[in-house]
């Protein structure tokens, strides 16, 4: 609370040293000065939104069903308004803020609103993907198990936006759109869905896009927070030290990931430009969708394509090492053929012509006649 309050003087508002023109210098950079009212003003405010209320309680049940079904029915839409409504960034600000001001007591309400959150978030998740039992994995739910340092840079840049958003309440409306970009209750719901299923690999995928969230909405509102002068630099290393740290050791498995997409967009481009330009055997071949398991090695390439006539397995061999050779590295090529096919319905057939019993058909198919003319000898 011991802030001390602003000077009225211009070169103190904008932390800049003036030269002796009268000109301002950018000697050394000043954290603007917070009066003890907004200090205090803040405070409160973290603390209302980081307790575990029934509002808070009812908006994340909502906000967990609604993200789950949405996954459920591959709805982007339906996953959106969920996002909107989730309100899981609330305490983690209220975390982030303690942490940095050695508040333990805001530190230990967010914590203990984050926690209860997202427990509530995977059971109901769990018990929604038991009940429906859906055998297969739509597109939204695998795009949350993947993670790599976009997310981490999504993360990063919507923290910082929220706690500065928290800060200056004439852009509090920007709230919403920065809840949409971080989406932190879907990876949630979908590690209750992992888990319903006993699907590892699933869970374990969306607990590291979670904890990316988590981890850098939290450091870049404790960077905010201090760079907007709302903490001293001696209170607030401790705990950006740990902070950083924590992210430090997400950078690992997010950089394997990163540069596994990136493998993977090198490897689509050269398949689609063999098949599209580089290649004469492929050149009547239209390429569908292609998918990729990175669980085996070496990795597999299934191409879903659309040809006139059947691929060969020489073909296949030929395409795979030119490709391989492309972006030096092996991998295995499994082409799944759909031949163009017309096919029409059937047409029924033409009407045959009443026969008279009087006149040989023969005859009547080849000569017809009127009946009762008799022909000359």
């Amino acid at each position: 609370m011991n802030r001390i309050p602003p000077s009225t003087s211009s070169s103190s508002e904008t932390g800049l040293v003036p030269s002796p023109q009268g000109w301002p210098q950018p000697l050394r950079w000043r954290p603007p000065l917070v009066t003890p009212e907004e200090y205090a003003e803040l405070m409160v405010g973290l603390m209302r939104e980081s307790r575990l209320s029934l509002n808070y309680l009812m908006l994340v049940l909502g906000s967990c069903v609604i993200a789950t079904l949405g996954l459920l029915a591959n709805s982007p839409a339906v996953i959106i308004g969920a996002m909107i409504v989730a309100p899981l960034m609330l305490p983690i600000r209220g975390m982030a803020m303690g942490a940095l001001d050695g508040n333990v007591v805001l530190f230990r309400t967010g914590i203990l609103s984050l926690t209860v959150g997202t427990g509530i978030g995977v059971g109901v998740s769990f018990l929604l993907g038991w009940w429906v039992g859906l055998p297969n994995w739509g597109s939204e739910i695998l795009a949350r198990t993947q993670p790599n340092l976009l997310d981490l840079g999504v993360a990063l840049a919507a923290g910082g936006i929220g706690a500065f958003a928290r800060v200056r309440k004439e852009i509090a409306d920007s709230l919403a759109g920065v809840a949409i970009a971080v989406a932190l209750m879907p990876p949630v719901c979908v590690i209750g869905l992992g888990l319903a299923h006993a699907e590892w690999e699933i869970s374990l995928g969306a607990t590291l896009l979670y904890s990316t969230n988590l981890l850098g909405i939290a450091l870049a509102c404790m960077v905010t927070f201090l760079l907007m002068g709302y903490a001293p630099l001696h209170k607030a290393r401790s705990g950006l030290v740990w902070m950083f740290g924590l992210v430090m050791v997400l950078l690992v498995p997010l950089a394997a990931s990163m540069t596994q997409l990136l493998y993977q967009s090198r490897l689509e481009w050269a398949l689609r430009t063999a098949l599209l330009n580089r290649t004469i055997t492929f050149q009547r071949v239209t390429l569908l969708r292609s998918e990729f398991n990175w669980v085996v090695n070496p990795p597999e390439v299934v191409l879903s394509v659309r040809a006139d006539e059947p691929v060969t397995p020489r073909q296949v061999t030929l395409l795979e090492e030119f490709v391989a050779a492309e972006v030096g590295r092996p991998f295995t090529l499994i082409f799944q053929v759909v031949q163009d096919q017309e096919v029409r319905r059937e047409m029924p057939a033409p009407e045959e012509p009443e026969s008279d019993p009087e006149v040989n058909p023969t005859e009547a198919t080849l000569s017809p006649r009127p009946r009762g003319i008799i022909t000359p000898y």
